[in-house]
């Protein structure tokens, strides 16, 4: 257990039953640093309010920006990144940023340590692909350089809440990254925008497959005319 945010709801709502719980909050593993490299180093105990409040993200002003969307600051207080990115909820906003980013995360287990791009952390719905007795321990994002980059998500009801719909677009030269997530059952890179239309569209609670393919033409749109004339 990191923040307990989400697994706490699972535990309320009989989906999980734990014969035990192990708090991974005295390991050591919060805390912000920029690497040699200008990367960002986020320690996966760190709170997401921790993360979007710091000054070492200036150069990373799109997951500023994606932060202070996510659900809202109570529960940003208590979530940390690393649980963030291991529930495996596809409708979880920071994992389909960070796969465009590039960004990786460093995994500890009985075999040791090993890294791991995050958009190859998620195998399907609440799926993953950490191993047994495995965690994560670091987050790291490449330096932004000359890339721009946005984030854009379609919520259904409240601002806060579950999107619909998300869009991940970063652009570096001629090189555009796309990365969809909550209309995907795990967030999907698309190979171009033109790919979009054949992507397997999920229904839900937040809209039917329909409705979100045609918020997925009008948001990746937006995103990208976003990202080009974002400073970063």
């Amino acid at each position: 257990m990191s923040g307990g945010t989400a697994l706490m709801l699972m535990m309320k709502g009989g989906v999980l039953r734990p014969a035990r719980l192990v708090n991974l909050r005295r390991l050591g593993l919060d805390g912000i640093e920029l690497g040699a490299k200008g990367e960002l180093r986020v320690g996966s105990m760190t709170t997401l309010r921790a993360l979007e409040k710091s000054p070492l993200l200036q150069a990373w002003p799109v997951i500023v920006r994606t932060l202070r969307t996510l659900s809202n600051v109570r529960v940003r207080n208590v979530a940390t990144v690393g649980g963030h990115l291991a529930h495996g909820d596809p409708h979880m906003d920071l994992p389909p940023l960070l796969s465009a980013l590039d960004a990786t995360v460093t995994i500890a287990g009985p075999k040791g340590q090993r890294s791991c791009p995050v958009e190859a952390l998620y195998a399907g719905y609440l799926e993953t692909t950490l191993a047994q007795g495995e965690i994560i321990t670091r987050l790291t994002v490449p330096a932004m350089g000359a890339r721009r980059a946005a984030y854009l998500k379609c919520t259904t009801r409240s601002a806060d809440d579950w999107p619909a719909l998300g869009v991940a677009v970063v652009l570096d030269g001629e090189k555009t990254s796309i990365v969809v997530s909550a209309a995907t059952d795990k967030p999907t890179r698309l190979a171009s925008v033109d790919a979009a239309d054949g992507l397997h569209i999920e229904s839900d609670l937040h809209g039917s497959a329909a409705y979100k393919k045609q918020l997925l033409r009008v948001y990746l749109a937006r995103a990208i005319h976003e990202a080009r004339h974002s400073s970063h």
